[in-house]
């Protein structure tokens, strides 16, 4: 199924957090936070002003986003888990160091 998001929105696929502490210990699934940060895979074109003038989103496909804990409506879509939200909601793209960006 494809899904393509309106106006503001964006698909996100969380990624989750590790699994183990600096020490070595387990977590258990129960005490785990939803993780905040996230992969956008379908974006909407943008929000429209008051006059029609459209405004392009700047995250896109393929960004790593952090958002807040209570972003988003959490959706099922092909067997996945995912969230839908508002541009807004993001807090930030997530960067790669610029040490990476020349080792690439």
């Amino acid at each position: 199924m494809t899904f393509r998001p309106l106006h503001d929105r964006i698909l996100v696929r969380r990624i989750d957090a590790e699994e183990k502490t600096a020490g070595g210990l387990i977590i258990p699934d129960s005490a785990k936070e939803k993780p905040q940060e996230g992969e956008v895979l379908a974006a909407g074109p943008g929000a429209r002003s008051e006059n029609g003038t459209l405004h392009p989103l700047d995250v896109k496909p393929g960004d790593r986003i952090l958002f807040g804990k209570w972003s988003g409506t959490e959706i099922r879509l092909d067997g996945e888990d995912l969230l839908i939200m508002k541009e807004s909601d993001v807090l930030g793209v997530i960067e790669a160091p610029a040490s990476a960006k020349k080792a690439a």
